[in-house]
């Protein structure tokens, strides 16, 4: 059963309004939508991004059980060309990212995520764009690869397997899950107790082949001139990499930023757009019990300011 993780947190984290506007970009299986949609009144109002194609299913359903809900299959990246198109933009009240993978699709062993299920070598959130895992694989060079597998697995001994993966492909290409995650197993000279050999590695390929830290990039800045004022923007990583961007965005936002926004005022003119809201928080040990997920889990929260050139107090921020 799909179990959405720092759930309580994030809700407090969004402050929701009973008649506020909300985007879930991230639907996965709904948790995190059906106990925002449990907050708001009739007048609220809930639309949800997703590029998988059976968690736009799931958001459909209930899409069809709920009129203040709304479903839209794409990718986050495009969050604020579908908010002008639902002429939301600046009127945002709480914006949510859950990142990374889902339960649902790791359970799912023909989607390619896990290395415990025998599936095809896929790893794409989109099984209709791009190129899946097996394709890359049968023709990236060994020093990419292993480039790959350290920068976005930080995974100590990539070139070794990089070289592994490389020599077995010249045999016979990669079509199956177990099938490379045996040839990392081999390759792999020790790790940690408790951890499969190939959890680095299998993270890596999927952050490369779904572009998922140059998607955060770009989406980021667009929660800005999303956000009305006051709205919450609600970050749940689970990688140190999409945890850095995070943090880095909302302190750049909190001290005028270098991002750039798309608004009709230079950015050197802009007082500072965002405030954290306290410092990371992370789950507990009985979460952790619960839901192994939640070990790696950092949620962070930010408030957006007024973009204004009266002084502060003129604003009513402070």
């Amino acid at each position: 059963m799909h179990q959405s993780v720092l759930l309580e947190a994030s809700l407090e984290g969004l402050n929701i309004q009973p008649a506020g506007l909300y985007v879930d970009a991230t639907f996965g299986r709904g948790g995190h939508s059906q106990a925002i949609l449990a907050r708001l009144n009739p007048q609220g109002r809930l639309l949800a991004l997703d590029q998988d194609p059976e968690a736009v299913a799931a958001g459909q359903a209930l899409a069809a059980q709920d009129a203040r809900f709304q479903m839209v299959h794409t990718g986050f990246e495009h969050l604020n060309a579908v908010l002008q198109q639902q002429q939301w933009l600046g009127k945002v009240n709480g914006i949510l990212f859950d990142l990374g993978v889902s339960s649902p699709q790791l359970d799912n062993g023909e989607r390619g995520f896990s290395f415990l299920r025998d599936g095809a070598l896929d790893m794409r959130m989109n099984p209709s764009q791009g190129q899946s895992v097996a394709q890359w694989l049968a023709t990236v060079k060994e020093e990419a690869l292993a480039n790959v597998l350290f920068q976005y697995g930080d995974e100590r001994h990539s070139r070794r397997i990089a070289k592994a993966i490389v020599s077995r492909r010249a045999q016979q290409p990669f079509n199956h899950t177990l099938d490379l995650a045996e040839v990392i197993r081999a390759a792999h000279p020790r790790w940690p107790k408790g951890k499969h050999p190939a959890t680095q590695s299998f993270q890596a390929m999927r952050i490369f082949i779904n572009r998922e830290l140059e998607q955060l990039a770009n989406v980021l800045p667009q929660t800005v001139a999303a956000l009305a004022m006051g709205g919450r923007l609600v970050v749940i990583s689970f990688h140190s990499l999409e945890d850095r961007q995070v943090k880095r965005f909302i302190r750049q936002q909190s001290q005028g930023g270098d991002y750039p926004l798309d608004l009709p005022i230079p950015l050197q003119q802009l007082n500072r757009t965002l405030r954290p809201m306290g410092k990371a928080i992370r789950a507990d040990d009985a979460q952790q019990r619960k839901n192994p997920r939640a070990r790696s889990a950092v949620l962070r929260i930010a408030e957006r300011l007024c973009v204004c050139f009266l002084p502060r107090a003129q604003c009513g921020i402070e």
